[in-house]
């Protein structure tokens, strides 16, 4: 096992799975298209199940490709852990109806140990998990030289969602040695599915062969399905931390130029109290440039409001190193520069992420000051802070509730998020009885809904030259307007609705 960057990792796992008859395919948009069920592109295969479902034809029944993702359904342990991340790099394989487990599982062992073709892992450091269902994968591992006493079967290792195609998948662990175990408990760890740094899961193999019953029938008896699939994941990040052999993700070089860029802002060390400020400003500035780039944008809702999330928590903690202005925006160009290789549209668009992101910080510098005053203020001598208050700082400061949860939390206070959902109801009954019946929302046709082309937003202006590209009429799109309508220009200082101006 011997040192390889985070670019040397991609280029490891394209090359290898080329090798063996697999075609390249690029990730896709983190925004997902034509899937309203996700926020964010969260997986490998989500840009592939028009492939996997029929919808249409893959350039390829073996594909390999690496996925920029975003999971942030617990943005509040990010910094807290030494691998989560809000932004993250899947490695994946797929197989399409072409080959199944004895093929994939030698495949796997291979990229994992081999010196040459790669990334050279000691055997006695590898340990596998699988479903009791699913002898034939412990059979293969057997087969490939994992000592027996390695493999542990899970009831967990099942892959279902409702109704459709799942199946048994194994999942890869690299042991980091007892210095990441203070209990000394061992394969315990694996055997009772225990949280732990001690052995990091690295990649996970799926066999889609069943048609899923979930409630129905048990396991044992699902049907197969006549053509099966392979759907694998492998995170870049945990792969960079064990062939750089640092303590946790965030010193791998994926994190380094970010590190450095903090540290010359803010003069103080990485070390000690200084980890979570930093860990959570490096981890939302590689997030914020990754998202707005790809078309995102800051909103009261949606994925806009996760992003206004991350900027908020971002600017907390920077004040924790005493960063007191506008300092995230300053990280954008940081992160363009350190993964245009792989990611060459960054660099052309990081000024323009800059900007949005300034913007952002400066509106929330307002709120943060006075709103975080009056909360400090409430929460003396509580143990509970009322939804009436915690709505308050909402109506009031525009102070968020996951900031407040996140505040009181420091001070060992809770916070009545219910009194608070029912008071934020009751204002918006009192705003529909007061907004009664409006004649000029009117529906929005397909032609508008579906207009895609691309207009740049300017900060700071109030006046420009833009063309225009689009007209409509009622949604309609027409070629000439002789009354009230709708018009697209390529370039605008106006701020998009929704986008929280008000």
């Amino acid at each position: 096992m011997h040192y390889m960057s985070g670019s040397e990792i991609r280029k490891r796992w394209i090359s290898f799975f080329q090798s063996k008859g697999h075609q390249w395919v690029k990730g896709v948009n983190l925004i997902p298209q034509g899937d309203k069920s996700l926020l964010w592109v969260n997986a490998g295969v989500t840009g592939l199940k028009k492939y996997f479902d029929g919808t249409e034809v893959p350039p390829c029944r073996r594909i390999v490709n690496i996925q920029k993702s975003i999971r942030t359904n617990d943005i509040e342990n990010v910094g807290h852990t030494a691998r989560h991340h809000t932004f993250f790099e899947m490695m994946g394989n797929f197989s399409i109806g072409d080959y199944f487990r004895p093929e994939v599982i030698p495949w796997a062992f291979e990229l994992l140990t081999n010196e040459q073709t790669g990334f050279g892992l000691p055997v006695e450091k590898l340990y596998m998990t699988y479903s009791p269902l699913d002898q034939a994968t412990r059979d293969l591992w057997i087969k490939c030289g994992v000592p027996a006493d390695h493999l542990i079967p899970l009831e967990s290792n099942f892959w279902e969602i409702g109704k459709g195609p799942g199946g048994p998948d194994t999942e890869m662990f690299f042991d980091r040695g007892e210095k990441y175990d203070p209990q000394h408990l061992g394969i315990k760890l694996l055997q009772d599915d225990m949280d732990n740094d001690r052995y990091i899961e690295i990649w996970n193999i799926v066999f889609s062969q069943y048609n899923c019953e979930p409630g129905v029938l048990p396991r044992s008896q699902y049907k197969e399905l006549p053509s099966k699939n392979i759907d694998t994941g492998a995170g870049l990040e945990r792969f960079a931390c064990i062939l750089q052999n640092t303590e946790t993700n965030f010193e791998t070089d994926l994190f380094t130029p970010l590190r450095e860029a903090v540290e010359k802002m803010c003069g103080k060390k990485y070390e000690g109290e200084n980890l979570l400020p930093y860990r959570v400003i490096i981890d939302h500035a590689r997030s914020l440039t990754f998202a707005l780039t790809d078309g995102a944008s800051f909103s009261n809702e949606g994925r806009g409001y996760v992003l206004r999330r991350l900027v908020r928590r971002a600017m907390r903690y920077g004040q924790k190193l005493g960063l007191n202005e506008p300092f995230l925006y300053r990280l954008v160009s940081v992160v363009a520069s350190s993964y245009s290789d792989f990611y060459p549209e960054l660099p052309g668009k990081a000024d323009f992420v800059a900007k949005m992101i300034k913007n952002e910080e400066e509106k929330f510098l307002k709120t943060l000051s006075s709103g975080e005053e009056k909360l400090r203020q409430m929460l003396k001598g509580k143990s509970l802070l009322s939804g009436e208050d915690a709505f308050r700082l909402f109506d009031t400061y525009g102070f968020p509730l996951d900031l407040t949860q996140e505040i009181a939390k420091e001070s060992g206070v809770g916070v009545d998020v219910e009194g608070f959902l029912s008071c934020m109801e009751e204002q918006k009954e009192r705003a529909r009885k007061a907004r009664g019946e409006i004649e000029s929302f009117h529906k929005q046709s397909k032609d508008l809904l579906e207009f895609k082309a691309p207009s740049e937003f300017l900060y700071g202006v109030s006046k420009i030259q833009a063309k225009v590209i689009g007209l409509f009429q009622n949604g309609v799109r027409v070629d000439s307007l002789d009354e009230e309508g709708e018009i697209a220009f390529d370039r605008t200082p106006f701020y998009a609705e929704c986008g929280g101006q008000v």
